[in-house]
């Protein structure tokens, strides 16, 4: 099988997509400077085709020496967060993931002229549909649509004009591939987390679902969303999103291509938090208040789904209540033991 490098290796998608690589028989070097979560243990760490490599993406030289011998490289690096941390970091995530992502090209493009690498896969983001008035959002509407007026969208959506240049220029092949509020278990309190008020408890800056969660299970009542709650989001499980990575990175098909993958089902941040608030609080009957939204919190991101279904076989096939059944209990957890 290939020998895949997979830069932020240690984070929230970079766990799932590991395992995922793994699974399928791949020999999998992983790259992350630990600088979000600190030292996480992973399931696969003793696993004999997975090498872990504790560095910054940024160094040129470092990536150079552990591509060389890899067929594929999936770059998934760069400061990452929920809508409180790209507000928080707002600068820092566009000068850090520029750096990242230009380094990041400049290694691939020296691993590929000596005739090893194959293809970059490039971890982007819905939020390039940022400031788009279409949906559901089709693949190519990132170039037609105003552009992102956050930085991280400004900068995700840079992410594919590197991969295009790239492949321009030096003949770089790429797939882009493009997450969709990815939901899972492995999310804990970042390093140098700035906590944000919500009611009566105080949130590190992570994601929705687990934000929600904890909220709910510290007792929060009425619970606190932000805005109206009438958002409407495609909430995917991180497996069925790692699935859909590495079926991109191994497609034929998917050569100097791009794809949103997602599950197909829309809900309201209302919804959804209904529907963790009646699993948690079986007796209570639902009340929530709305807090003042983020200034760039996307009142509404619908992908298509089409194009990775006929292209690459990919379903997200996990419901919302199935990421559920593995999220909450999992967050109780860490939240017993203090790590959230």
């Amino acid at each position: 099988m290939s020998k895949v490098m997979v830069t932020g290796s240690q984070g929230f998608i970079g766990g799932y997509l590991v395992d995922e690589l793994l699974r399928r028989g791949h020999f999998v070097v992983g790259v992350d400077n630990l600088s979000k979560y600190g030292k996480v243990t992973r399931s696969y760490a003793s696993n004999p085709g997975y090498t872990f490599v504790e560095g910054d993406a940024r160094d040129v030289d470092l990536l150079n020496r552990h591509l060389d011998g890899c067929d594929h490289f999936i770059a998934g690096a760069a400061m990452i967060g929920g809508i409180s941390y790209f507000h928080t970091y707002a600068y820092d995530l566009l000068a850090t993931n520029e750096r990242i992502i230009a380094a990041s090209c400049d290694a691939a493009i020296e691993a590929h002229a000596k005739g090893k690498l194959q293809k970059v896969t490039y971890l982007s983001s819905s939020m390039v549909f940022e400031s788009t008035n279409r949906w559901p959002s089709v693949e190519g509407d990132e170039r037609d649509v105003p552009p992102p007026l956050s930085s991280y969208g400004f900068q995700k959506l840079a992410v594919e004009y590197f991969a295009h240049a790239a492949w321009q220029q030096y003949g770089l092949p790429f797939t882009i591939v493009r997450p969709f509020n990815c939901v899972g278990i492995g999310e804990g309190r970042a390093l140098g987390d700035v906590e944000i008020p919500s009611g009566n408890v105080k949130l590190a800056m992570s994601h929705v679902v687990p934000d929600l969660v904890q909220k709910v299970v510290k007792g929060q009542d009425p619970l606190h969303i932000l805005g109206d709650g009438k958002q409407i989001r495609h909430y995917t499980y991180g497996g069925d999103l790692a699935r859909g990575i590495v079926m991109a990175m191994e497609s034929p098909a998917a050569l100097n291509e791009d794809f949103n993958l997602s599950t197909a089902q829309s809900t309201t941040v209302l919804q959804l938090a209904e529907k963790i608030w009646t699993r948690i609080n079986i007796d209570k009957p639902f009340r929530y208040v709305s807090d003042p939204p983020f200034e760039h919190d996307v009142q509404k991101r619908v992908p298509a789904t089409e194009k990775a279904g006929r292209m690459l076989g990919f379903t997200a096939t996990t419901s919302l209540d199935g990421m559920l059944d593995e999220v909450v209990p999992w967050i109780e957890n860490a939240i017993a033991q203090g790590a959230i």
